[in-house]
């Protein structure tokens, strides 16, 4: 008797597991169904001509299990197990180019949606139900699958200033958006800490800005400095490679161009600039510094300049323009910035800093795009077209939204994965700037503020997870920090996260660890101890 009573939990146990998908984020809806499609040798991807949707399905299953699938633009004989991509929405009027309907049955796949972006969307979910080991038989679950995102905007950010990273972990950094189906990639290419990218009217900007001659060691109170000098950038060409790549993985690249405070790698080259005559450096140390862009005609010059290449570079919408930790001590001492506050008749320098952003979005709105900046671009007057990355909590963003301006929620509490992932006392963690953020305490996170009436959250395009590398100075490291917390996000800016099912979401996790291991990821393995 306790045999087979032993036996029955067995069995539930086993049928348990294999009712978990290792599915993140979770779709809107999944119908499971019978029997299992098998990949083989003689499967055949049916698609349009030059789809790159099928060829990224193609190389993975090439490159995974070793099966070359061939692609094809007609329809499959009979009796052929098939792949089918079509660019149309069964049972549906209305369709966003992110959704998609996937149907997987004995003989066929079936990815149907109005655009390649959702054809993409279903291919990672695809690729997340195949086996993470090399098996003979390749069996993916039947299955209905219905899905689409819930905020615009899902992205993350990477700080290659304070540590400068290269285009092939570029490339890598993207590729784990895309397989958790995120469409931004924040750049942040320039800081107080060097310039990363080439401006040809500008050749010193990285042959003098993009070098600092030591680096911080150690956490900033022991206040250490090696002398090594430390940079790079990118050429224009690897920008554009970097922008393709990224394009083809239906993720839109935001660059950040900093201004008016964490300029001293832009001063160094150009020290004309400043309020003072300096002489400049790149910063060796972390922190926020007083020597920032002189609202004159020649700075303003300089940027248009600067951001007319940058335009041309990225196609975005949004031009990210910083904004942020501008302390106002050089401009209240200079005399041109207190002479400009009486000709505008400003009240002070927080307004001069609104006219200088103010001033700026007028040349990108110009050129047909947009700026966003953090949310201290809300002092002394927002701009009139700007979006706010709210990043000191989710208050700025409430106030934007209130305002009617377009808000990516970024803040500090649950979006910086900087900060140490477990007690930093337990030091079972590296070196971190401080804070503390679990992967439940991201899981938990809701984009949209109480306080915004169902009018105003329209106004919360979606939310970003920001990754500053003062810290973080290798690639392992850079992923160390971001997995599995990444997962979690993707989650919640997909719209199915729920807090009080986060024990379901882990028990995903834990199937999702072994593709991590697959891919060679660096990851954080506390969350999965337990």
């Amino acid at each position: 008797m306790l045999k087979k009573i032993f036996f029955v939990c067995l069995l539930v146990q086993q049928m348990a597991a294999q009712s978990v998908l290792p599915l993140i984020p979770l779709p809107e809806k999944v119908t499971p169904g019978n029997g299992n499609f098998t990949l083989d040798s003689k499967t055949v991807i049916v698609a349009e001509s030059g789809s790159f949707e099928a060829k990224f399905l193609r190389d993975y299953v090439e490159s995974t299990f070793g099966l070359r699938l061939k692609i094809t633009s007609v329809p499959a004989a009979k009796g052929v197990h098939v792949i089918a991509f079509q660019l149309q929405i069964p049972d549906t009027t209305a369709f966003d180019s992110e959704q998609y309907v996937l149907d997987i049955s004995a003989e066929r796949i079936n990815i149907a949606a109005a655009a390649s972006q959702g054809q993409f969307y279903a291919v990672q979910t695809v690729i997340q139900l195949l086996p993470t080991d090399k098996t003979k038989s390749v069996r993916i679950p039947c299955l209905r699958i219905t899905d689409r995102p819930k905020f615009k905007w899902r992205g993350m950010h990477l700080d290659v200033s304070r540590h400068f990273f290269p285009v092939d972990f570029v490339k890598r950094y993207i590729d784990y958006l895309a397989s958790y189906k995120m469409n931004t990639f924040h750049w942040h290419l320039t800081d107080d800490q060097g310039w990363r990218i080439e401006i040809k009217k500008y050749p010193k900007l990285t042959q003098v800005g993009a070098w600092r001659n030591g680096t911080m060691v150690g956490h900033y109170n022991e206040q250490r400095y090696d002398t090594i000098k430390y940079g790079g950038f990118y050429t224009q060409q690897q920008i554009k490679e970097v922008v393709a790549y990224a394009r083809e993985r239906h993720i839109t690249v935001v660059p950040e161009i900093e201004m008016p405070g964490h300029a001293l790698a832009a001063l160094s080259a150009y020290p004309e600039l400043a309020c003072t005559d300096g002489p400049f450096e790149a910063a060796k140390g972390w922190g926020v510094f007083e020597d920032v862009f002189c609202p004159k005609e020649e700075t303003f010059t300089f940027l248009e300049n600067v951001l007319s290449e940058v335009i041309e570079l990225f196609p975005s919408e949004y031009i990210h323009i910083g904004g942020d930790e501008c302390p106002k001590t050089r401009w209240k001492s200079c005399a041109h910035c207190q002479g400009l506050i009486r000709q505008l008749g400003l009240s002070d320098e927080h307004e001069l800093q609104s006219y200088f952003i103010t001033r700026i979005e007028k040349y990108v709105n110009a050129k047909g795009r947009k700026i966003i900046g953090w949310d201290e671009i809300l002092e002394g007057g927002l701009a009139p077209n700007a979006a706010v990355m709210s990043w000191r909590g989710t208050e700025g963003g409430t106030a934007a939204a209130k305002l009617h301006h377009n808000v990516v929620m970024s803040p500090g509490s649950h979006c910086y994965f900087d900060q140490y992932q477990a007690d930093p006392a337990s030091q079972t963690q590296p070196i971190a700037i401080g804070g503390l953020i679990t992967l439940e305490k991201v899981y938990s996170f809701n984009p949209i503020p109480e306080a915004l009436s169902e009018a105003e959250s329209k106004y919360i395009l979606g939310a970003q997870a920001n990754v500053w590398t003062e810290y973080i100075l290798n690639e392992d490291h850079v992923e160390y920090m971001v997995f599995p917390r990444i997962t979690a996000l993707a989650e919640v800016l997909w719209g199915t996260a729920d807090p009080a099912k986060f024990n379901d979401f882990t028990k995903r996790l834990s199937l999702h660890r072994k593709r991590l291991d697959t891919w060679g990821v660096h990851y954080c393995k506390l969350p999965f101890t337990n």
